[in-house]
C-alpha cells in the first residue's frame, strides 16, 4: 500500500473527513481491520486565510510547498492537497516535489463525465468560483460547462464558508440558502452540483438536492485511495 500524504488543516474540519473517508474506503476494500497508511501536515489555517485576503499567493504557494516537500520527505507517495481553493498555487506545490500530486478538479471531472452530465454548477469560495484556476481547468482541460452563481449569490456562499462552516457551525438557515442558490443554478441549466469547497459537504447532502452531487471532499479522497491500492 502507497503512503497518502495529507496536506490539511484548510480547515480541519475537511481534513477530518477526508481522514475519515479515506480510512474507510481502505477497510471496505480490503476488509478486515485494514486501514489506510497515511501521514498528514496540518497548517494554520489563520496564517493562509490571512494570506488569501491580502492576494499574496506566491507567499501561500511557498508556504504549502514547503509542506509539501515535508510530506515527501517524510515517506509519502503522493500528496493529496485537502482544499479547492488552495490549489490555485498547485504549480508551486508540484515544483517543490518528485511524486504524483493528485489534482482534485480532475477526478470531479471524471466522476461528472461518468454521469454523461455537462453544465455543471460550481460552488465554493469566490476565490474558486471566479477565478481560473479551477473554473478554467474544468472547461479547458475536460470541455465541461461550468455555471457559477451570480454575484450575490457568490458572496453569500463565499461568508457562510469562512463564517460558519470552517469553524464547524451547520445552520438551518445557511443550509437553505445554499439549496435556494443550486435551485436557481439548476433553472439556468445545471444537471449536476459541484460541492468545490471541502467544507460544503457538511452542509448540504447528495440527498438535499434535485440533480446529481458531486461532493469533491468525497471524490478526491477516493481517488487517494484508488492511487494507495494500485
Amino acid at each position: 500500500m502507497k503512503v497518502i500524504g495529507l496536506l490539511g488543516g484548510m480547515s480541519w474540519e475537511s481534513s477530518i473527513e477526508y481522514y475519515r473517508i479515506i480510512n474507510e474506503a481502505v477497510r471496505e476494500r480490503l476488509g478486515g481491520l485494514h486501514s489506510a497508511v497515511s501521514m498528514m501536515h496540518s497548517v494554520d489555517f489563520a496564517e493562509i486565510e490571512e494570506l488569501q485576503m491580502q492576494g499574496a499567493w506566491k507567499e501561500a504557494g511557498e508556504a504549502l510547498a514547503k509542506a509539501a516537500a515535508d510530506l515527501q520527505a517524510g515517506g509519502a507517495d503522493c500528496v493529496v492537497l485537502c482544499t479547492n481553493t488552495m490549489h490555485k498555487v498547485a504549480d508551486a506545490i508540484i515544483s517543490a516535489i518528485s511524486i504524483p500530486f493528485i489534482h482534485i478538479a480532475d477526478p470531479t471531472a471524471d466522476a461528472i463525465k461518468a454521469a454523461g452530465i455537462n453544465n455543471i454548477a460550481l460552488l465554493g469560495t469566490d476565490f474558486t468560483m471566479s477565478q481560473s484556476f479551477y473554473k478554467g481547468r474544468l472547461i479547458d482541460q475536460h470541455g465541461l460547462n461550468v455555471l457559477v452563481p451570480n454575484d450575490e449569490d457568490r458572496a453569500t456562499v463565499h461568508r457562510i464558508i469562512y463564517e460558519e462552516l470552517v469553524i464547524g457551525q451547520i445552520n438551518a438557515e445557511s443550509k437553505q440558502a445554499y439549496l435556494e442558490i443550486i435551485d436557481r443554478l439548476t433553472k439556468a441549466g445545471a444537471e449536476g452540483v459541484i460541492l468545490g469547497c471541502t467544507e460544503i459537504g457538511l452542509l448540504v447532502k447528495a440527498e438535499d438536492c434535485t440533480i446529481p452531487v458531486f461532493d469533491t471532499t468525497l471524490i478526491h479522497a477516493e481517488a487517494a485511495v484508488d492511487f494507495a491500492l494500485t
